[in-house]
């Protein structure tokens, strides 16, 4: 199995580099995308570095759409944006293709794969939700990063835990990262 993972420069970091590494430790291939808000944000909210994430992923360059995520010829699974800034929402909901992160969303919805996006803002302005909403009659599932409560959280951990597990549950990957309503 095959994700792409693109993480924008909306707060949240976390939820993108949690995700990361469950997918990596479950056995699955994974390639990242970063924008450069992405890697300044994943530093300053998680103090980690690019070379941190390449310990569970094949981490390409925005800049790079000679990258193989660019083509619908290199076989994916899925792709999932978390966290995803408004300012991408608007790129992927109007296929810009500017960088690899929304050319490689724009290649998963034409190949009709599964694509993930995790706004993670608020309040949401209407063009927010009508930006959402293209994306989702394109065919992508939208899922904000709003964990739910009732497995009992601890510690912050446990919330974005819950976001990544949900996440993985959305691509069809079996897992153990929450305790799961009636278990």
């Amino acid at each position: 199995m095959r994700i792409a993972v693109g993480v924008t420069g909306a707060s949240g970091a976390v939820y993108g580099y949690t995700l990361i590494k469950a997918l990596h430790d479950l056995g699955v291939e994974v390639h990242a995308v970063y924008t450069d808000m992405g890697k300044k944000v994943l530093a300053y909210e998680c103090e980690y570095s690019l070379e941190h994430i390449k310990k569970y992923a094949v981490v390409h360059d925005n800049a790079d759409l000679f990258a193989p995520l660019a083509s619908g010829s290199f076989k994916m699974n899925g792709m999932v944006v978390v966290p995803c800034s408004m300012n991408t929402l608007g790129a992927l909901a109007n296929a810009s293709g500017r960088d690899l992160l929304t050319r490689a969303a724009d290649v998963t919805i034409k190949e009709r794969r599964k694509l993930v996006v995790v706004p993670r803002e608020t309040p949401m302005t209407s063009i927010h939700l009508e930006n959402m909403l293209k994306l989702s009659q394109a065919g992508a599932v939208i899922m904000p990063a709003a964990p739910g409560f009732y497995h009992k959280p601890e510690t912050i951990e446990d919330i974005v835990t819950f976001m990544a597990g949900k996440i993985l549950d959305i691509l069809d990957i079996e897992h153990t990262l929450f305790k799961r309503w009636g278990n």
